[in-house]
């Protein structure tokens, strides 16, 4: 009985405490949290469907952003554009940069669940990107599409941002299936 309590506790169900006890925890979303991120840490997941999948959420979180955006989150957009051109010839620098302009994004769509969901799902196919950077001029594409996207959260259009995140996580997708292709074709399985 005392395992299975710990194990609930662990897992959020449950609020132990020394000396005030066990009771049931205020904040259930917590243990959704933490099922949700152990399926994904756990269950084999395909790059492509985890990337589809982000096209939708980081969509959102562009238009969200576009509609909420301050200054400062702005100013930060604007910054790493410029790092990430000056980061061009350096691709885990810039697969850095890039993570960052996408989670600040996903920070500032006012939508802590939407940020959440993003970071669990971007940690999961790290790998994938940095092959994907490797491929000719997939950086200077890759550049070229996140501005866009800055565009249109300065001119506070949601519309707009969420299309240009769109297409460029369409266009990174291709990429990817590209990349995958070019390690087959050269005898190495692609992890996914």
């Amino acid at each position: 009985m005392r395992e299975a309590l710990r194990c609930l506790s662990i897992v959020g169900i449950l609020d132990a405490r020394v000396s005030a006890g066990t009771s049931v925890a205020i904040d259930g979303a917590k243990f959704m949290n933490k099922i949700f991120e152990w399926r994904l840490i756990t269950e084999h997941h395909d790059v492509r469907d985890l990337l589809e999948v982000r096209i939708a959420l980081e969509s959102a979180a562009a238009a969200n952003m576009a509609a909420n955006r301050t200054a400062e989150q702005l100013a930060r957009l604007d910054t790493l554009l410029i790092r990430m051109e000056a980061a061009q010839a350096n691709t885990k620098r810039f697969a850095a940069l890039d993570l960052e302009f996408h989670m600040t994004i996903a920070e500032a769509s006012t939508n802590p669940l939407l940020t959440k969901l993003i970071t669990l799902i971007r940690e999961h196919f790290v790998r994938g990107v940095a092959r994907v950077l490797l491929l000719p001029d997939a950086i200077p594409l890759s550049l070229n599409e996140h501005k866009p996207i800055a565009h249109a959260i300065e001119q506070r259009n949601p519309q707009a941002a969420s299309t240009a995140m769109e297409s460029h996580l369409t266009a990174a997708l291709l990429r990817y299936r590209k990349a995958a292709d070019v390690a087959v074709n050269k005898g190495n399985t692609p992890r996914s």
